[in-house]
C-alpha cells in the first residue's frame, strides 16, 4: 500500500509540475518556475519514498527523502505565491533567501551524521530518531513557514474571488479552496496513524493532497478571467487539454497559491 500510494504521488506530481513546465516555457513568469521546481521535487521525494517501500530504506535514500520532501519542497512551492501575490521585486528576494537556505540545507544534510540504525524494512524512517538538532529545524522552518504561505495564500484568494460576480470567479473560488485543502491534507498524516497505521497514514496523505492541489489547479485553471480587478489583465492559455483550458481567455495565473 505504502509503495503504490507513494508511486502514485509521483505520478501526479511529475504531470503536475509538466503543465506548469510547459506554462512557464510559454510565459517565463517566475511563480510558474518556482512551482515547477518544488513540485519537481516534490516528484523525486516522492520517488525516493516508493523505492523505499519497495526495496528497502538505507541512508541514501532516507538523506534524499528528508531534503528534497521535508525541507526544500514546501518552501519552493511557496515562493510561487509570494511571486503571485507579493510581485516580482519581493518574490526575487525572497529567492535569493531561499537560494541561500536550499545551498545551507543541501550541505547540510549531505554531511549531517544519522544516528541509529536505518532498518530496510523498518518503514519510514523518523527525522528525530536519526538527525540532530539542525536537519530537524531547517525541515521545521521550511516546511512550516511554507505550508502557512501555501495555505494562506490559496485561502485569501479562494475568499477573494468567491464575493466578485463576475464570470469565472466561482471556478476560481473552488480551485482555491481546492489548493488551501489539498495543503491541509499534506499536513494531517498524523491524523490518520490511529486508524491506518503511521507509513499508511502519510502516504495516504501525500497522495491524496496532492491529488487535490492538482485538481484546484485545473479547476482554477478551467475558469475564465474577469474583466477586471485581476492580478494581471493579460490573457494567456492554459496548458491544459482542450477540454479543459476552454478559449483564450483562460487564465494561466489566477490561481492563489498555484
Amino acid at each position: 500500500m505504502v509503495a503504490g500510494l507513494a508511486f502514485l504521488a509521483t505520478a501526479v506530481a511529475t504531470l503536475f509540475a509538466q503543465a506548469t513546465g510547459v506554462r512557464y516555457t510559454r510565459s517565463k513568469e517566475p511563480h510558474q518556475g518556482a512551482w515547477t521546481f518544488a513540485l519537481a521535487l516534490f516528484a523525486l521525494a516522492s520517488a525516493a519514498l516508493a523505492t523505499a517501500a519497495s526495496t528497502g530504506w538505507d541512508r541514501g535514500t532516507f538523506r534524499a527523502f528528508y531534503l528534497l520532501g521535508a525541507v526544500l519542497n514546501v518552501p519552493w512551492l511557496a515562493l510561487g505565491t509570494i511571486y503571485l501575490l507579493g510581485g516580482r521585486r519581493i518574490g526575487d528576494r525572497v529567492r535569493t533567501g531561499l537560494v541561500l537556505f536550499s545551498g545551507v540545507a543541501i550541505g547540510v544534510l549531505l554531511a549531517a551524521p544519522i544516528h541509529g540504525v536505518i532498518a530496510p524494512d523498518g518503514g519510514i524512517p523518523v527525522g528525530k530518531d536519526h538527525f540532530g538538532v539542525l536537519p530537524r529545524a531547517l525541515a521545521g522552518v521550511g516546511s512550516g513557514a511554507g505550508a502557512v504561505v501555501v495555505f494562506g495564500g490559496a485561502l485569501y484568494s479562494a475568499v477573494r474571488f468567491a464575493r466578485r460576480r463576475a464570470p469565472g470567479t466561482g471556478s476560481l473560488a473552488g480551485g482555491n479552496a481546492l489548493i488551501a485543502l489539498g495543503t491541509l491534507v499534506l499536513s494531517s498524516g498524523g491524523l490518520l496513524q490511529g486508524a491506518v497505521g503511521q507509513d499508511e497514514a502519510f502516504t495516504i496523505s501525500l497522495a491524496a493532497g496532492i491529488v487535490a492541489v492538482y485538481a484546484g489547479f485545473v479547476v482554477a485553471s478551467s475558469g475564465r478571467r474577469p474583466t477586471s480587478g485581476g492580478v494581471d489583465g493579460s490573457a494567456r492559455r492554459t496548458s491544459l487539454p482542450a477540454r479543459v483550458r476552454g478559449n483564450a481567455s483562460t487564465s494561466s495565473i489566477r490561481v492563489g497559491s498555484l
